[in-house]
């Protein structure tokens, strides 16, 4: 995210930050498989070092902004109620990306959605450092590849088979000093589906 940070203003610390579902450690742990075979099989050094996810949105902020990012974050998620994410099959983003399509996405823009309508004007540092709100979700085995790994990558992943599910029961806030790596977690909110009434008054109040 180097290239989105225009305009940003100096002695500021600015971070980059990623709103995800995480799948359960067994589900985690069988994407990581696949995502190693294909870098190996594909020579990409850097695939699989990532903790698998889904991200629901990426936004560029000043730390300062955080705590009140943290409380809405929590308040949304507090009238959220834990929904079934289904993943089945290869898809692919032409001509650099592959990944298991997610087949269940409804819960999961619906909740993109809210976190929009909520936190957009919050997550929006300046013109140039718009959040990006992701309503088509996927899960990425390898991104940035060279026309031939995804070529020959494609013509074997579009055949192959997976199928897989997990109970998305909460969301974690993830950042990083701009332009640095890797992420460390911020939060994580759980999903409660309490009543509306009752996190509308905790989110405007």
């Amino acid at each position: 995210m180097k290239e989105l940070l225009g305009n940003i203003l100096p002695g500021y610390s600015v971070y980059e930050y990623q709103l995800v579902l995480v799948p359960h450690e067994e589900l985690r742990e069988k994407i990581a498989i696949v995502r190693k075979d294909f870098g190996t099989n594909y020579k990409l050094a850097s695939v699989g070092k990532s903790r698998p996810h889904l991200v629901l949105t990426r936004f560029v902020q000043y730390g300062l902004m955080q705590e009140r990012i943290v409380n809405h974050l929590k308040t949304i998620a507090m009238g959220f109620r834990p929904f079934k994410v289904e993943l089945k099959d290869f898809g692919s983003f032409p001509t650099h990306t592959i990944c298991i399509n997610v087949t269940s996405k409804v819960p999961i823009q619906s909740l993109v959605k809210q976190v929009r309508t909520n936190t957009q004007r919050l997550m929006k540092s300046n013109n140039d450092n718009k959040p990006q709100f992701i309503l088509e979700p996927q899960m990425i085995i390898a991104s940035k590849l060279l026309p031939w790994q995804y070529e020959k990558g494609w013509l074997e992943y579009s055949k192959k088979h997976f199928t897989a599910r997990f109970i998305a029961d909460g969301m974690l806030l993830l950042r990083r000093p701009a332009g640095s790596i890797p992420y460390t977690i911020v939060q994580r909110f759980e999903f409660e589906n309490m009543p509306v009434t009752t996190t509308q008054g905790q989110l405007f109040g």
